[in-house]
């Protein structure tokens, strides 16, 4: 471990092999670093673009000079920057390049946009693309009707919560669940059994609608693909004279957007993927 400057230690990544304790295991404090730059990092969202020491040492459970130090670390290893605000920080250069990097490593994104672009048309609705993050649901692609002047919609980047519909897909069809578990277990009794049926009813459907305060819906189908569950598409609007029973005219074309961009994704014949393209571009 070094310092800089008298900063946090950091590691050194040439001595790393002397970081290690008997058996080879990094050793505690190490852990114990890494561990906080990833809760550091994990306060930043769509609502939370900068962040001062103090809100840091706050959220986190630091003194003050501790979360000055390792902001000030992370900022020279490019993965916080000076905010505008005076003291304030946020994301870095290193994290844009990271990220934008593993988001197209994911070709849901790069082939989504054009049934994205249809169902907004056909449904009147905001349709969504998201992928799972490290223990929720993140909007990753959002297209608007482009007939309609008053939009629902949600920002790119939005986590998204245990009651949103994609997230309730998500679970229904996620293979590890260790992560089920550890999502439900602190929740109390009544919405532990309320997520149960609804995971359960998505699982049985192959879709989940829900209903959101000031008379919004959120509805949501799973995408699939060699894997299993790769991404979310979902459609966002009003109920007022929408009909969500069923085998509704809207909830047919989510679950078959979801299922054309899943047998494009595995290469499946009947994918009706040219024309949805063409359409976009």
């Amino acid at each position: 471990m070094t310092t800089a400057g008298g900063g946090v230690p950091h590691v050194n990544y040439d001595q790393a092999m002397a970081n290690t304790e008997p058996g080879g295991e990094t050793s505690n404090f190490d852990i114990q670093s890494v561990s906080r730059v990833g809760q550091i990092l994990s306060l930043f969202g769509p609502r939370t673009v900068e962040l001062t020491a103090a809100d840091i040492a706050e959220r986190v459970g630091l003194n003050r000079t501790t979360a000055y130090r390792y902001a000030m670390s992370m900022v020279t290893a490019g993965i916080l920057e000076r905010g505008t605000r005076k003291g304030a920080f946020t994301l870095g250069g290193l994290l844009l390049q990271l990220g934008i990097h593993a988001l197209h490593r994911k070709r849901v994104v790069d082939i989504a946009p054009g049934y994205l672009d249809e169902l907004a048309r056909t449904s009147g609705a905001t349709a969504v693309l998201s992928l799972w993050g490290i223990d929720t649901p993140v909007v990753a692609l959002v297209q608007e009707d482009p007939a309609r002047t008053v939009h629902v919609t949600v920002r790119p980047g939005t986590q998204l919560d245990l009651s949103a519909s994609q997230t309730r897909v998500f679970l229904a069809h996620l293979t590890d669940h260790l992560t089920v578990e550890r999502m439900m277990e602190t929740l109390p009794a009544p919405q532990r059994a309320e997520l149960e049926a609804a995971i359960y009813t998505a699982r049985r459907t192959g879709y989940y609608v829900s209903k959101l305060p000031d008379g919004i819906y959120g509805a949501a189908a799973p995408v699939f693909d060699e894997h299993g569950i790769c991404a979310t598409v979902a459609l966002l609007g009003s109920e007022l004279g929408v009909d969500l029973s069923s085998g509704s005219p809207l909830l047919s074309a989510l679950t078959s957007t979801a299922a054309a961009l899943g047998a494009e994704l595995a290469g499946r014949e009947g994918a009706p993927n040219a024309q949805l393209r063409r359409a976009a571009e």
